[in-house]
């Protein structure tokens, strides 16, 4: 791991009215004292794609390789990364030990891409407990699926 590359502090968290449904991301990014917000909603989705966009849009903002602490309400994401879950699903085709195929594998693709590029620590914290930081992206979250200017469906896989 190289010590030199910049340390950044990301939350993040998605959600969604009915499941599927409309749906909406936010992001918090934190760096050398700075913060950056990120948001955006779709108009048909699932809360694990918005919990899983929230992870690759936040990455994708980082304009050079970083060390990242990310932290997450979502157990999907937090157990799938630590505990080896999307290296196993690579390995067996995208399928999981139970030989139903992994939902979402258009976006862990993405994600694993991602990870090629940045060194990522993953923290699960309670969702909608008094992480004011995860509270404050569920709020970004809930707007953006709020908002008038929904993007296209986001519903290409559950």
């Amino acid at each position: 791991m190289n010590d030199n590359m910049p340390k950044v502090e990301i939350y993040t968290d998605g959600a969604c009215s009915g499941n599927p449904g409309p749906g909406g991301y936010g992001a918090i990014l934190r760096y050398g004292g700075r913060t950056k917000e990120i948001s955006g909603g779709y108009r048909h989705t699932t809360n694990n794609r918005m919990e899983l966009t929230a992870v690759i849009q936040s990455l994708q903002t980082l304009k050079k390789p970083c060390r990242v602490t990310l932290y997450s309400d979502s157990k999907y994401i937090v157990d799938a990364m630590n505990l080896g879950w999307v290296n196993k699903w690579m390995r067996a085709g995208w399928v999981k030990a139970d030989k139903a195929p992994v939902k979402n594998v258009d976006l862990w693709k993405k994600l694993v891409e991602l990870l090629k590029i940045h060194t990522v620590t993953w923290v699960w914290v309670k969702g909608h407990s008094d992480n004011e930081l995860n509270s404050r992206c569920d709020e970004l979250a809930v707007s953006a699926y709020k908002n008038d200017n929904l993007e296209p469906d986001l519903q290409h896989e559950e």
